[in-house]
């Protein structure tokens, strides 16, 4: 891809799984996007689970313990809220009042991140660690790459720490 050397970048590094928080990254992302600037989306550890292909709990991995985390994590449609969580409810209360005030649901901001060419990342420790691979994740996952990359290629950009 060609950018132009004066195009402004924004960096944003997802490290939550919460379901306000990864709202959030997608909503500056795609508004970052929609603004004229370069965006890149690493996602690691807990971001991680926003990107997980499968839609339920999965005990993925061949460790114990990473089945475990694996199973924990549920994927785009299991994220908890960060705050009130209420056993889980509250993502489907809050995605309810965001319907209703026709504001993009996640799965919409994910798809509206795609449409607008936002790099999307996973973290390679952080998928070695916890014993996925990239074939786990949404297709929309355009690389994997490591920290040193990320920062390299963030070199000039706004980082934004979620």
């Amino acid at each position: 891809m060609n950018i132009p050397a004066n195009k402004k970048k924004v960096s944003i590094v997802c490290f939550s799984g919460d379901f306000d928080k990864i709202i959030a990254a997608f909503t500056i992302a795609t508004g970052a996007a929609a603004t004229n600037r370069e965006v890149t989306m690493f996602f690691t550890f807990w971001g991680l689970n926003a990107l997980k292909k499968n839609k339920g709990r999965a005990a993925t991995g061949n460790s114990i313990m990473a089945k475990a985390f694996n199973f924990l994590m549920g994927g785009l449609n299991n994220l908890p809220l960060s705050r009130l969580n209420f056993f889980g409810i509250s993502p489907k209360l809050m995605g309810g009042m965001m319907k209703k005030h026709n504001v993009a649901s996640l799965p919409e901001l994910v798809e509206a991140a795609h449409a607008l060419g936002i790099r999307i990342v996973a973290c390679e420790m952080a998928m070695h660690i916890l014993e996925v691979s990239k074939s786990d994740m949404i297709e929309e996952v355009q690389d994997v790459a490591g920290v040193a990359t990320f920062l390299n290629e963030s070199e000039d950009a706004h980082i934004i720490f979620i």
